[in-house]
């Protein structure tokens, strides 16, 4: 796929195949943001991405919550964030959407951003990995008079190192790859994402299997980038998770 994204149509169109191109040309990708409006769909896919690391943070805050502060109500409600996860997303899709219809928010970058930015499935995972840290570590922070803040920033966070690096790793691919909601909730090409367009481009370039190639090298290859960068964190932390 990323050999062909630098080949000719007339070349890829042939019955022999060679692996590497004859004449290499760049072609492709300049189609790919001039006439493919990639530039667009890659400044809101970034935004979406960012704004998913904000979501981690939130998740990150709350697994905290649940497993070090004790108030009322506690369990229940754990349960409840844990019964979601039992829902499928299509099913709260129509939901969600009609509530933010209601708010004015659809077809804007916003919309798309707020319904993803906490899941239960994250919050479990920290939940999971911060109930491991010694209570005796946080009380000897609080009797210095480290406020709670202070503890969360400059304690929990540097011992999370191992679930926020799988977290982040998880949560850059789903912000990356985001495909069917921000199909949804925006009607408007200036709000797609990389996945929306590289679809545009199947049905608005049939034919041009160059401009495919190199549309689907440019949403893959970095994330084969990313994995091979950070696969020793993502082994780690799953394995971390596995014995907890």
């Amino acid at each position: 796929m990323f050999l062909s994204s630098f080949k000719t149509n007339a070349e890829i169109s042939q019955m022999t195949q060679s692996l590497l191109p004859k004449h290499w040309t760049f072609q492709n990708y300049m189609s790919l943001f001039v006439s493919g409006n990639f530039g667009v769909y890659l400044k809101n896919t970034l935004i979406i991405t960012a704004s998913s690391f904000f979501g981690l943070l939130l998740n990150a805050i709350a697994g905290y919550g649940f497993a070090k502060f004790h108030f009322f109500g506690k369990k229940v409600l754990f349960l409840a964030v844990m019964a979601t996860m039992m829902i499928p997303g299509q099913v709260t899709m129509i939901p969600v959407y009609l509530i933010l219809n209601e708010l004015k928010l659809t077809n804007t970058l916003l919309g798309i951003l707020l319904p993803g930015l906490v899941g239960a499935f994250s919050i479990f995972l920290f939940r999971q990995f911060m109930s491991s840290i010694p209570n005796s570590v946080i009380e000897a922070a609080r009797m210095e008079g480290a406020g709670e803040w202070y503890i969360f920033w400059h304690i929990i966070v540097p011992m999370s190192r191992p679930v926020i690096a799988v977290q982040g790793i998880l949560t850059f691919i789903g912000g990356w790859n985001s495909f069917l909601w921000p199909l949804i909730i925006a009607n408007n090409q200036k709000y797609y994402t990389l996945s929306v367009g590289l679809q545009l481009l199947q049905g608005q370039h049939t034919s041009d299997y160059g401009i495919q190639m190199a549309g689907s090298s440019f949403m893959v290859i970095p994330i084969i980038i990313i994995f091979l960068i950070f696969q020793k964190y993502i082994l780690q932390g799953f394995s971390v998770q596995s014995e907890k």
